[in-house]
């Protein structure tokens, strides 16, 4: 079943396309993530899976509910960062937590006080008084807390340091492997491909792809470096070996695919050494961000 499933999704604000014929399927269980530089159309989508706004034209819904049509009901199964956190500056840690707990219905405090302490946070100062990272902890506890079935966080991990990162990733995997959703947008690619099953590519309001990252790492280059033994005459490179650079005793290139071609190949050259680098997913993303003259959206 898909958690989160459109069809034509757009938005216009008067002449400027924010967001044009989203097809989007994200399916239970997943750390799906949305990639794309700053005005891709990530968080516009995510505010109209919110039911936040409305469409110019097309369908979303959330959880089997209508996105527009039943936005209290469906924000009520939803836990929800913004990019941009604001939170009442006069209260407490605390008492901001207690509010939005109580707001929900909620009597169990047990989360909510394992979250605190999991994410060292000091419920006991004003919002005024914490700094920017920890606002973002005290609203991902929120979004948090009471074991949603769907999270949406715009950009999570903004101003949070390494190890309340690591934190976050791992609180955000045990939310997936109890079956919840995690949907959350970012315009790292690192961060992408550490945490995510699978990602959407948001550029200039459209998706231009949507894949399990074990797929793209299948299509993603692998940096190869060969050094040949002294006197030996190296062999023709393979179909699919991109050469950079090609001297009498060593050979730098790009290899995309498979690997069993590559290793036969080597397994018969005048091999001393070789290096294979890991898939390399930058350069796969990058050639998904460049506009039709090769330049970086």
């Amino acid at each position: 079943m898909d958690v989160v499933a459109t069809a034509g999704l757009t938005k216009r604000y008067g002449a400027y396309t924010a967001l044009r014929d989203l097809d989007l399927h994200v399916p239970a269980g997943r750390l799906f993530g949305f990639l794309g530089p700053n005005g891709a159309g990530k968080t516009t989508t995510l505010r109209l899976l919110l039911g936040l706004l409305r469409a110019t034209s097309g369908r979303a819904t959330v959880l089997g509910r209508e996105a527009w049509r039943d936005g209290p009901a469906v924000r009520a199964e939803i836990g929800y960062l913004p990019g941009d956190v604001r939170l009442y500056e006069r209260l407490t840690g605390r008492e901001t937590l207690a509010f939005i707990h109580a707001a929900r219905g909620g009597r169990d405090t047990t989360e909510m006080r394992r979250l605190i302490e999991r994410f060292e946070l000091d419920p006991s100062k004003r919002v005024a008084a914490y700094s920017r990272g920890m606002k973002q902890k005290l609203g991902l506890i929120a979004a948090l807390m009471h074991r949603p079935r769907l999270l949406i966080l715009d950009e999570p991990t903004t101003a949070l340091d390494p190890l309340v990162r690591a934190t976050l990733y791992e609180e955000l995997r045990a939310a997936t492997a109890a079956g919840r959703t995690v949907l959350f947008s970012s315009h790292t690619l690192a961060e992408v491909e550490e945490l995510c099953d699978e990602v959407a590519i948001l550029r200039d309001g459209r998706l231009i792809e949507q894949e399990r990252i074990a797929v793209l790492r299948q299509r993603a280059v692998r940096h190869v470096h060969v050094l040949f033994r002294p006197g030996a005459p190296p062999p023709a490179p393979p179909p699919g070996l991109t050469v950079a650079e090609q001297r009498p005793d060593s050979l730098r290139g790009a290899w995309c695919g498979p690997l069993d071609p590559l290793l036969a190949w080597l397994a018969a050259a005048p091999v001393q050494d070789v290096s294979i680098a890991p898939p390399d997913l930058q350069d796969l993303f990058l050639a998904y961000y460049a506009d039709e003259n090769g330049r970086a959206a």
